[in-house]
């Protein structure tokens, strides 16, 4: 399974059959956590802990998770470079967990934090943000899960138009533009209550990034969206290319805050 087709088969999973991960699986989560990266800086860590689910303690998720033992741990620090990179970098592991046929599910606030922190050294300055259950899908979803699917509208996404434009935010990009595909897979990232926050305006070799919130965990959103973004562009041969900030970005219209853009490498 290549990346794009992780990004289109990526789901939210909240039921999880109560067995360990294979040691083969183990690695694989462990590498795809050591080689995550982000261009975007900050300070970000992110460890695979399993849970005795069998024993007396029971990581708390207020009822949202069934039967997941493995969990990914992400903490940073709170500043915005560092929520970006939170999100571009967790995405990376859950993708590569997708890959593998696992299960996952992002969670930033339904968890009781004292639970999964419990014996964690975090980086001075880091504090945990995100935890991602990960293991084998159970066959059925729990009435629970349906609900919480329907709360978070995980099943709807905006209109590829209304997030995404050509050389100002007056014309809405067309899907089949050079930009088209990556900024499709990016429209596919999870975000909290599907919230999308990310807007982009392509022009010539450059996509302008904005936000519709820089809350912290909107921030993380739109890292998510970036980081499949990129892993799209990266994906094709010869391509890919850099973020950095862009003086002659469009101006943000009303509600919108400006991020990065993202400037294409020609190819040689």
């Amino acid at each position: 399974m290549n990346i794009t087709e992780a990004i289109q088969q990526r789901r939210s999973v909240r039921n999880y059959r109560p067995q360990l991960l294979s040691a083969a699986d183990i690695q694989l989560l462990e590498k795809a956590t050591a080689n995550a990266f982000s261009p975007f800086g900050g300070s970000v860590e992110i460890r695979l802990r399993q849970f005795d689910i069998k024993g007396a303690f029971k990581p708390g998720t207020y009822g949202i998770i069934r039967g997941a033992s493995s969990y990914l741990l992400m903490a940073a620090a709170g500043d915005n470079a560092s929520a970006i990179s939170a999100g571009f970098m967790m995405e990376q592991a859950v993708l590569a967990a997708t890959a593998a046929g696992l299960g996952t599910c992002w969670i930033g606030g339904t968890f009781k934090e004292t639970d999964f922190d419990r014996n964690e050294n975090w980086p001075e300055g880091c504090r945990l943000k995100i935890v991602v259950p990960v293991g084998y899908p159970a066959e059925r979803e729990t009435f629970v899960g349906r609900i919480t699917k329907l709360i978070a509208r995980s099943t709807s996404r905006k209109p590829f138009g209304s997030l995404f434009f050509k050389h100002n935010f007056d014309t809405p990009l067309e899907e089949d533009s050079p930009f088209g595909f990556p900024l499709a897979m990016m429209r596919l990232a999870p975000s909290s209550v599907n919230s999308q926050p990310w807007r982009a305006v392509a022009a010539g070799d450059k996509v302008h990034f904005y936000t519709t919130s820089t809350a912290y965990m909107s921030l993380i959103d739109c890292g998510i969206g970036l980081c499949h973004f990129y892993l799209t562009l990266a994906q094709k041969e010869r391509e890919g290319g850099r973020f950095e900030k862009d003086d002659a970005a469009p101006a943000p219209k009303s509600g919108l805050t400006y991020l990065t853009t993202f400037t294409q490498r020609s190819a040689e």
